[in-house]
């Protein structure tokens, strides 16, 4: 007796169609990547160290364990932050599916399970293609001989980890508290940087779009980043800085204030000794006699 089965359509929440990179880098410490925008999906994943990015105008700082994801036509650009040497996986590929828009805006946390599908896909990717996965390349060259099934594996493991990212993270509070505390990690080490180089470039007369060239951010990011971190403009501080400096110098009476203005870049003496009583409220003669008056106390 012939049986007639009911035939139970499997729908797809995830589809990659293609690839267009597979990298596994391993950066120097001052690695610095300007930046790109492109219509495909890309995500970076951070296997050990630390970086710093940018997505459109935020920055933000990733830990090992760490990934983020940008969507088509995101501005990104990566860094490394001059202490630590980091490696990082960068995947790009295409995908249409509707369920992408999750990954909008993310950084998450990898568990276990996922960074062995990452380990896979890496595995999987040197099957396929000839390209060296650890330089940059246009486009990737299959192998004549990769094994069998090896590109399906790549998708497959890809849909995996993407369908389970979106199963581990149904609930926003945990990649909102990471994507909170990755931003906020990245602008007090922005904030630090600025610092010291500030600190570092006391006898120069620094401009505002000098620090943002040294740093490659836009001047809006920069200005709201600092002022939430220190409470002041970025060259109201870099003022205070040559003043506190100017302060320590006359402590130590080694310079006279001509040798001083010029050692912090001022153009006269005079421009020196108006920005001294702007700050201070006395003049550099009178901060000196105070300052004797005090030890003679």
């Amino acid at each position: 007796m012939d049986v007639e089965y009911s035939k139970a359509k499997l729908n797809d929440i995830i589809t990659i169609n293609s690839i267009i990179s597979i990298h596994y880098f391993e950066f120097a410490s001052d690695y610095v990547f300007k930046g790109e925008k492109h219509n495909f999906w890309e995500f970076l994943y951070v296997d050990s160290g630390e970086v710093e990015i940018m997505a459109d105008t935020k920055g933000y700082k990733l830990e090992q364990g760490d990934i983020v994801f940008h969507k088509p036509n995101e501005f990104h650009s990566v860094w490394a932050n001059g202490k630590i040497a980091p490696n990082i996986v960068v995947i790009s590929f295409d995908c249409n599916s509707e369920a992408m828009k999750f990954f909008e805006n993310k950084i998450l946390y990898l568990s276990n399970s996922k960074k062995d599908l990452i380990g896979k896909i890496i595995k999987e990717g040197k099957n396929t293609f000839v390209n060296d996965l650890c330089k940059d390349y246009v486009t990737l060259e299959k192998r004549d001989n990769a094994k069998v099934g090896s590109e399906q594996l790549i998708k497959i493991y890809l849909e995996m980890l993407l369908i389970g990212l979106i199963r581990e993270n149904s609930s926003s509070h945990s990649e909102e508290r990471l994507y909170s505390a990755a931003k906020k990690r990245v602008e007090e080490d922005i904030t630090d940087n600025i610092i010291e180089f500030m600190n570092n470039n006391l006898h120069k007369n620094l401009r505002f779009d000098d620090i943002c060239q040294e740093f490659y951010f836009g001047k809006t990011y920069l200005k709201t980043i600092f002022k939430e971190s220190t409470g002041q403009g970025v060259m109201s501080y870099f003022r205070m800085l040559k003043m506190e400096e100017a302060k320590k110098l006359i402590r130590e009476g080694k310079n006279n204030f001509t040798e001083i203005s010029e050692m912090l870049g001022f153009d006269s003496v005079h421009y020196f000794s108006r920005s001294f009583k702007r700050y201070v409220n006395m003049t550099p003669s009178e901060y000196a006699v105070s300052v004797k008056a005090m030890a003679d106390i």
